[in-house]
């Protein structure tokens, strides 16, 4: 077993987002699965501007809040208790235009 601590994450290099991987592909030999979360303040867009897009799928649980996002063009509204799933390969981008911090853990999945 292998536990993280807070002193173990990698955070992003962004003043207004919180994302933390906890387990990237070295966790274990030939994992295709990164895991990680993040902490949307109200305003915060991610990313700051434009669409990003992978080549793993994103699984995403939405722990607390809710958040604004348009993934292959289509606006939705993921809330506290929701999950969702962004293919790989299309882009996306979310934006928290609420008045409480949005906290989400998230998956990226290599296909195989």
């Amino acid at each position: 077993m292998k536990i993280i601590t807070n002193a173990d994450t990698k955070a992003a290099d962004r003043s207004d987002v919180i994302m933390k991987t906890l387990f990237g592909e070295d966790a274990l030999k030939d994992t295709q699965v990164t895991m990680g979360t993040v902490v949307f303040p109200p305003g915060a867009r991610v990313p700051a501007e434009g669409a990003g897009v992978h080549a793993e799928h994103e699984y995403s649980f939405i722990m607390r809040g809710s958040i604004l996002t348009v993934s292959g063009g289509k606006e939705c509204r993921v809330s506290e208790g929701q999950a969702s799933l962004i293919p790989a390969g299309e882009e996306h981008w979310a934006v928290n235009d609420g008045a409480e911090s949005c906290e989400i853990v998230w998956f990226l999945v290599k296909q195989s």
